[in-house]
């Protein structure tokens, strides 16, 4: 069965971007399950020249087992949230690693906003990102989600169906394109 890591890249409690992957987990329970960034550290070379941070080497090896990623972007300051880079940017250490990591893992890159324009701008700049990392990255839709308070409940849960269709139809093209 295929496994995917799903990685929200917000640290807030309330964060928008992690309830979208929740809806995601719960629409397929047994196929994706959702990784923190919260415990990964700033990048520091110094560090990385000692060992590894252990929670980097512990996403390292459920990004590797997996069959794709899920990244949940915000958008700051129309580009990638910085702790979320940052995460990516140790998961991809030391260099040689990259191969394991990234290359030629599916990617799929999914976003909510408070704003109107959802997470265009971010989502565009995560694309050179994941092909220096030779990831393979689906480019088979875009779900980019504008207005996040009027999207969710109070709970956190997507309150609009339509929506919620939109985020299956997209999951189950990543899941197919995985497949592929």
């Amino acid at each position: 069965m295929t496994q995917i890591v799903g990685i929200a890249g917000s640290l807030r409690r309330e964060s928008f971007n992690a309830a979208l992957l929740q809806a995601a987990g719960r629409l397929f329970p047994d196929i994706i399950t959702s990784e923190s960034i919260r415990d990964v550290p700033l990048y520091d070379a110094d560090v990385e020249a000692q060992a590894l941070p252990a929670e980097v080497a512990r996403l390292q090896r459920r990004i590797m087992a997996a069959d794709g990623l899920l990244l949940v972007t915000p958008e700051y300051n129309n580009s990638v949230p910085g702790v979320l880079k940052n995460a990516i940017d140790w998961i991809s250490r030391p260099a040689g690693d990259v191969r394991n990591v990234f290359h030629g893992k599916p990617v799929a890159v999914v976003g909510v906003s408070p704003g109107r324009f959802g997470t265009i701008l971010s989502q565009d700049a995560w694309l050179p990102v994941f092909r220096a990392l030779r990831a393979r990255l689906w480019l088979g839709g875009r779900l980019m989600v504008s207005h996040a308070h009027q999207v969710f409940d109070e709970d956190g849960r997507l309150a609009d169906s339509e929506l919620e269709e939109r985020l299956e139809s997209y999951l189950r093209g990543f899941i197919d394109y995985i497949g592929r």
